[in-house]
């Protein structure tokens, strides 16, 4: 096959090394569209090349490539890495692109001496705490510390609140504490419960069983009955965990990746498994725009999970249900990130086939989930085009709603959904300053300029970048969230703005403003007829639920940023030090205000100067 007219492929590949290295695919605006990594550069990038046998999702990619740039390297490892690194770098459209920028989660029980507490952590970790994971989600780690509190009653609460109270907490009463903070329980004891809840976090928890049953019955031999009654609850709470909570089975540390491909999408279910026990699964759908096989997916995926940026503990064995590509090169790069001997490993018997297949089912059922509800999002976009008489099928909607506290901290969202769902990465929210409070209809309107007013251009905002164009986007069917008024303001704007080619619709609540009784509204046409159990009023009330709850979002961080400043912030020469300064000399923002020029200059950093700076702005007015 032929590269581009402006792409000389034949004169490039001759000149290409046969090196390992890293090749970037770039189209005519200087864009990135695909990265790759060869053991053998000219044998690799000839390949794209050829007369046939490329699917027709390469043949697209090629048919764009104006340029390729290539990095040799000293071997496919490093390769790897390199690769992996410009593809974060980049996101190249027909990469294989993991959406995972988190770190994961830890248990941490922190370093405090007498009664440390076991808490919730994510980031860098300090060297005075102990940390177990990581987990697959901020669930799995909250639904163990559920767990823990019931067992073992460990304090949960930070220090401030710690060492400052008098009586005990909810925590106490519920019997998720054991009440250190006001002594009712002796740090011997409680560094008893401690050491257990560490076994049990380590995967021994047949060995704490085993250890509060002998202290029930010696309790019980003792005539200590309540304390019995304690380890017995124990005993049985900590019997039901480990009957549901978790899979146990072969011991060690295993991260297990099944893959699962149907229609063109992909999907690959985690399963996590620390000294023998499973702490929980998480799914992701890599974008796979070049339709590639499982065991290159697989392999792709693998990169970018331990190599695209995000740190990430590697365990001793990872363990997958299909032979990745480039397997080898694979396993001596997760040996060399961890330090030590990595397995990667496909075929495996007994428990760890098992976590295999479980994975597997899971990868299976969570793509079918995945492609019928994306088959119901499609389904409804049809429906929408039949109820609007459109001879098109609309590809993308955009939906505002304007959210306030008494006209106050106003905030208009505008959401994207295209015939996949929501496209979040184009949502946008635009802070409301400059009209009257409570005006919707204003602030709507400032909305829509700001959203419309730089020109037309179609697409995703990926798409307009890969072509250069920055302009703004107009969604086919364009949903505001109100009344006829507001209806009436959106159509005014689009006409002096000359964009006609949008459909404009408003969806207003019912007189009794309950669910499934809203009017669909259009500009001359009046109340729509839309059936509510259909397809097109479902979407429509989707599109509007979620501009509802982005706005809200939105307004409440914008009225808590508010809320937390004081009248000391915005004084020249008071930043975040002096402030805290003021404040602790003389204990509020009113106390500072009732102080002279003379007991200001008494705090330290404040000069006389700005003493008087600090009074004169207090006193303003």
């Amino acid at each position: 096959m032929a590269g581009t007219e402006r792409f000389d492929a034949e004169t490039f590949l001759e000149s290409l090394t046969t090196k390992p290295g890293v090749y970037c695919m770039l189209d005519a605006d200087g864009q990135v569209l695909y990265v790759g990594k060869a053991r053998n550069l000219k044998a690799r990038v000839t390949s794209y090349f050829r007369a046939s046998g490329l699917s027709a999702k390469t043949m697209a990619l090629v048919s764009r490539i104006d340029d390729i740039q290539v990095t040799v390297t000293q071997s496919e490892t490093e390769a790897l890495l390199l690769e992996q690194s410009l593809v974060k770098a980049e996101r190249p459209p027909y990469n294989v692109v993991l959406r995972d920028d988190k770190s994961y989660p830890y248990i941490c029980l922190t370093g405090q001496a007498e009664f440390p507490r076991l808490t919730f952590h994510r980031g860098a970790k300090r060297r005075d705490a102990r940390y177990f994971g990581p987990f697959p989600s901020a669930y799995a780690v909250r639904d163990s510390l559920n767990i823990l509190q019931k067992l073992f009653q460990l304090r949960s609460c930070d220090d401030g609140f710690f060492r400052n109270r008098s009586r005990p907490c909810l925590q106490y009463q519920i019997k998720r504490c054991s009440g250190p903070c006001v002594g009712l329980i002796d740090p011997a004891q409680y560094a008893e419960d401690v050491r257990l809840a560490v076994l049990f976090l380590e995967g021994s928890s047949q060995s704490v069983l085993n250890e509060l049953k002998r202290k029930m019955d010696a309790a019980a031999a003792g005539l200590e009955f309540e304390r019995a009654a304690r380890y017995r609850d124990q005993v049985s709470h900590l019997r039901r965990v480990q009957e549901t909570q978790y899979v146990h089975g072969a011991a060690g540390d295993a991260d297990v990746f099944a893959i699962a491909i149907e229609a063109g999408f992909g999907c690959v279910q985690g399963l996590f498994v620390r000294d023998g026990r499973v702490l929980g699964q998480r799914t992701w759908f890599p974008k796979n725009e070049l339709g590639v096989g499982p065991g290159e997916l697989l392999s792709a995926f693998l990169s970018q999970y331990y190599f695209g940026g995000v740190e990430r503990e590697v365990p001793k064995s990872v363990i997958a249900s299909e032979p990745p590509e480039d397997r080898d090169v694979l396993r001596d790069a997760l040996t060399a990130r961890a330090g030590r001997r990595v397995e990667l490993s496909v075929r495996v018997r007994g428990q760890r086939a098992r976590w295999v297949e479980m994975a597997r089912e899971n990868a299976s059922l969570s793509l079918g989930a995945y492609l019928a509800d994306r088959r119901n999002v499609f389904a409804r976009f049809v429906d929408l085009q039949e109820a609007l008489g459109m001879e098109d099928l609309p590809q993308r909607l955009e939906c505002f709603d304007i959210s306030h506290t008494g006209g106050n901290e106003t905030v208009a969202s505008c959401v994207v959904f295209d015939t996949s769902g929501p496209l979040k990465s184009d949502y946008r929210r635009f802070n409301i300053d400059g009209v009257a409070a409570g005006d919707d209809l204003a602030a709507m309107e400032q909305a829509l300029r700001r959203r419309y007013r730089r020109g037309s251009g179609r697409g995703s905002t990926k798409e307009r970048a890969a072509a250069g164009n920055e302009e703004a986007v107009f969604p086919d069917v364009l949903i505001i969230d109100g009344g006829i008024g507001q209806l009436n303001r959106a159509a005014q704007v689009l006409e002096e703005l000359q964009i006609d080619e949008v459909r404009l619709l408003a969806i207003a609540k019912g007189r009794s403003r309950k669910p499934g009784l809203e009017r669909v509204l259009a500009v001359g046409e009046g109340v729509l007829s839309l059936p509510p159990s259909g397809g097109a009023f479902h979407l429509l009330r989707h599109i509007r639920d979620e501009a509802h709850r982005f706005a809200i979002t939105g307004h409440r961080g914008r009225r808590q940023k508010r809320q937390r400043r004081s009248e000391l912030d915005g004084i020249p020469g008071v930043g975040a030090k002096r402030k805290r300064e003021l404040l602790a000399h003389f204990g509020s923002v009113a106390s500072v205000k009732g102080a002279s020029e003379e007991e200001i200059a008494k705090v330290p950093g404040i000069s006389r100067r700005l003493a008087q700076n600090v009074y004169a702005a207090l006193h303003a007015g």
